[in-house]
Formats: structure tokens, sequence, C-alpha cells
């Protein structure tokens, strides 16, 4: 079963890779471009086929260690 994580800092928290993102699509003519942030996108493959074990899984995954609790918030999505 696939489980995809995605990781985004916590609203509020100062992003500076999404500010040079932004500035930078302003001025190659993107237009519109109110704010941008940048996150990461972990997909895990694992053995268990139960749903809920591998969502309960991804969990403790993201929050041991692949997120940053304190700055960044994540969701899981089963695949």
């Amino acid at each position: 079963m696939k489980v995809r994580i995605d990781v985004m800092l916590k609203e509020g928290v100062l992003d500076p890779q999404g500010k040079a993102i932004g500035h930078a699509l302003g001025t190659l003519g993107f237009s519109g471009v109110d704010d941008v942030r940048v996150g990461k996108t972990i997909v895990v493959t694992t053995q268990e086929t139960d749903p809920a074990k591998a969502t309960q899984a991804a969990k403790e995954m993201a929050e041991k260690i692949l997120a940053n609790l304190v700055i960044e918030d994540f969701r899981v999505t089963l695949l």
C-alpha cells in the first residue's frame, strides 16, 4: 500500500524559499500570484494491507521524523 505524506510550514511561519519563488514568478511575468508556500511530499510504500494501520503508521512516521511539529503541519493520504 502507498501512503503520501505532505509536510508544509504552519501558517505564520516565515517561508523564505516560498518568498523567493514568488518573487521569481513575478519577474517572469506570472501576475496575480499573491503567496507561495514550499513544502515536501514523501511517498512511502509499505507491506501493510489494512488502510487504517497504514494511515496510522504514516502519521507516526511524520510525527517522529518527517515533520518538525513545532513549525510544520502534515497530511496523510492513501494512494
